[in-house]
């Protein structure tokens, strides 16, 4: 692990092999170890420099813990009142710490991958920083369009329901985290429960800050409409989606392509809000794809 001095933070990142960049943008509350080392491994030996990083707020990156986290209660309610409520930060703010990173690096273009809130900040990047992105793919993430359904209560629920102390009760943390893991998770992979709990315990061991999820959460709450500016790309655009998502349903993923001249949606059947092993494969040869188109 190295660190990565960038819009007046430090960025914690990995690289897997050599070639073109592809960079790997992580979801919400989640750490670059959710891009596991067999899936950038695999993608590496396709012929790419792979990247991935901790978000700010996130893992061994800079935490703002000098900022207060906003309530998600009251956030909701001024948004619901048409409001837009000041947030520490915003989707557009960890786009620019990503291309901060590829700066850092010396890289001039990168194909730009996003998981979740991570695909968010994957089209800020490509809709503010066309120039420094060869291709965008968007894994189960959404355009931030208001009339798209939303997650399931029971999954909203479980989300954002606080969980035990890691340090003080790792057993009840991982069983709270295997609860969620278990329900966004699609039906066409066995749920690995050793796999996600030492996941868990992990993510945990590196950093564990709840207050950092919920500024994270602001960032992605308030970040509007992105059609219009999605609408504007011209590079090659691949979105991704399980079929089974139940946290950002896949007509979010529909939407997303639809809004995207000439981008392409791949629908995965059996697969959640998770990329569980047995998907890694489909999902690489659909990444090399479009970074070909863009070759």
């Amino acid at each position: 692990m190295m660190l990565a001095k960038t819009n007046g933070l430090e960025l914690a990142y990995e690289t897997f092999g050599e070639g073109e960049a592809i960079l790997l943008i992580s979801g919400l509350g989640t750490q670059m170890i959710r891009w596991d080392d067999a899936f950038c491994g695999a993608l590496a030996a396709r012929g790419y420099r792979v990247l991935r990083f901790d978000n700010r707020d996130a893992g061994l990156s800079t935490h703002l813990s000098h900022v207060s986290a906003p309530d998600f209660g009251t956030l909701a309610a001024a948004l619901m009142a048409g409001e837009r409520p000041a947030v520490p930060y915003s989707l557009l703010d960890m786009a620019t710490d990503a291309v901060g990173l590829l700066d850092a690096l010396g890289v001039e273009r990168a194909h730009v991958v996003g998981r979740s809130m991570g695909g968010m900040i994957a089209q800020c990047i490509a809709t503010e920083f066309p120039d420094r992105v060869l291709s965008l793919t968007s894994v189960m993430s959404g355009t931030g369009n208001p009339a798209m359904p939303q997650a399931a209560p029971d999954v909203m629920a479980l989300m954002q329901r606080p969980k035990p102390d890691p340090a003080a009760d790792p057993e009840g943390f991982a069983t709270a985290s295997l609860a969620f893991a278990r329900r966004i998770a699609g039906r066409g992979a066995e749920f690995d429960a050793a796999a996600q709990k030492a996941l868990a315990l992990e993510e945990a061991r590196r950093a564990h800050d709840p207050a950092g999820f919920r500024r994270q959460l602001a960032a992605m709450a308030t970040a509007g409409d992105r059609r219009a500016r999605l609408a504007t790309l011209t590079l090659p655009v691949l979105v991704i989606h399980g079929a089974d998502d139940p946290l950002i349903p896949p007509e979010c993923g529909a939407d997303t392509a639809a809004s995207i001249p000439g981008a392409e949606l791949l629908l995965v059947e059996g697969m959640g809000h998770d990329i569980p092993q047995p998907f890694h494969a489909r999902i690489i040869d659909a990444i090399q794809s479009i970074a070909r188109r863009a070759a």
